[in-house]
C-alpha cells in the first residue's frame, strides 16, 4: 500500500522511496501458509477487489521472475530465515484506495484476506 504523495514528494527532490512504501499497516498479510502445506506453486490466480470490483487480476505464471528465482537472488543478498516476506510488483490494475474502502484479495491454493482502510490518525 504505497502512499503516492511520499512517494512523489520523494522523487521530485530525488530521494528514496522508502518512507512511501514502509509505514505503520502498509503491508497487510494475510496468514501465513508454510511452504511444505502450500507447495511452490508456478501458476495460480493471484487477485485483488476493492469494494466487490476485480481492478487486478492475473496468473502467477505472468510473473517476470519465477518464485524460486526471486528466492534464490533474495538469499544471495542476505541471509532468509523461516517467516521472512518477499515483496514483489503487483499485477496490473493499481489505483488509488481511501477510509472505508474494503479489499479482498488472493492467490489460489494458499489463502485469501480481506483488509477495511480506517481512518487517517
Amino acid at each position: 500500500l504505497p502512499r503516492r504523495d511520499l512517494q512523489d514528494e520523494a522523487k521530485k527532490a530525488a530521494r528514496p522511496w522508502d518512507w512511501s512504501k514502509a509505514f505503520d499497516r502498509s503491508a497487510p498479510c494475510s496468514p501465513l501458509v508454510q511452504a511444505h502445506e502450500s507447495g511452490h506453486p508456478q501458476k495460480g490466480r493471484i487477485w485483488l477487489a476493492v469494494n466487490g470490483k476485480v481492478r487486478q487480476d492475473a496468473d502467477l505464471a505472468e510473473l517476470i521472475w519465477p518464485i524460486p528465482d526471486i528466492v534464490s537472488i533474495c538469499s544471495e543478498a542476505m541471509e532468509l530465515e523461516p517467516g521472512d516476506l518477499i515483496f514483489t510488483g503487483t499485477p496490473a490494475g493499481v489505483g488509488a484506495v481511501g477510509p472505508g474502502d474494503t479489499m479482498t484479495g488472493g492467490v489460489d491454493g494458499i489463502g485469501t484476506i480481506e483488509i477495511t482502510i480506517g481512518q487517517p490518525k
